[in-house]
């Protein structure tokens, strides 16, 4: 049967220190501005293209009738 203690196991992964807040400049601001218009764009176009059904690709090849 199994034991209770971690002996052998994994150990618990050490806490990372904080990263001291910094001083964004102009360009920091503008660059993060640019990075969140961004993912709202791409948000608003996956919600555009979400109502529509499955594109087709292309592989899944020449569909044939059932007839024989």
């Amino acid at each position: 049967m199994g034991g209770v203690s971690r002996a052998g196991g994994k150990a618990k992964p050490l806490k990372a220190p904080k990263k001291a807040e910094r001083e964004l400049d102009d360009e920091d601001k503008a660059f993060l501005e640019k990075k969140k218009q961004a993912e709202k764009e791409k948000k608003e176009l996956a919600a555009k293209a979400g109502g529509k059904g499955p594109l087709n690709t292309g592989a899944q090849g020449i569909k044939k009738s059932g007839k024989k």
